[in-house]
């Protein structure tokens, strides 16, 4: 899990020319959309404070449910802007700055949706995620099995969706601060959807 090599990704160019262009689409198919949605309402409760980390044009929370704040962190300005639910944003590459610009135990949740794979440094990520997250704070982590694959470190490419759960789970453990994470798959006809969920310490 430390050896670099694992977190090597076939273009190495900067992340800002590749993430430049804005892709406002669905990276998942309605059916791993709504699977996330009720992720989401059964853990996050009304009024809280939400990270979304890595996000983009849609934070695919339930429409019918009020929170406190939602802060986007992502890559390009013009997605982020154009995600109705943020309620303030941040344009920041993890892979190259992991430390979040955020206080201490400012959030009820973090989220990071079918983004984990590009993550370089993912233990440092989670570790600055417990710095910020409140005690009993939900740790949301979902992906399937689309990607980039020349922005998807090798870790990610040579290993399985089951395996990709265990990677996850362990990135978790390595960060400290986090319950033990849970892990599920929900297999349909359309894009499968898998998630990993902690809570803070």
């Amino acid at each position: 899990m430390h050896d670099p090599r694992f977190f090597a990704r076939v273009d190495e160019s900067p992340d800002e020319r590749f993430y430049e262009p804005a892709r406002l689409v669905e990276h998942i198919d309605s059916g791993a959309i709504e699977t996330v949605t009720e992720l989401y309402r059964e853990h996050l409760p009304a009024d809280s404070d939400i990270l979304d980390l890595m996000s983009s044009w849609v934070s695919h929370l339930p429409s019918d449910v009020a929170y406190r704040s939602v802060v986007g962190l992502g890559m390009n300005a013009e997605e982020l802007r154009s995600n109705p639910r943020l309620t303030r944003h941040v344009v920041q590459n993890l892979n190259e700055q992991p430390q979040l610009p955020f206080g201490d135990a400012a959030f009820d949740a973090a989220l990071i949706c079918v983004s984990i794979q590009y993550l370089t440094q993912p233990v440092r990520v989670f570790r600055e995620l417990a710095r910020v997250a409140r005690p009993g704070a939900k740790l949301i982590v979902t992906f399937s099995n689309r990607c980039f694959p020349t922005k998807a470190v090798a870790v990610w490419t040579a290993t399985s969706d089951r395996e990709h759960l265990r990677l996850v789970a362990e990135y978790v453990r390595d960060a400290g601060g986090w319950d033990e994470p849970l892990t599920a798959a929900r297999l349909g006809r359309g894009d499968p959807l898998f998630s990993v969920v902690a809570s803070r310490q």
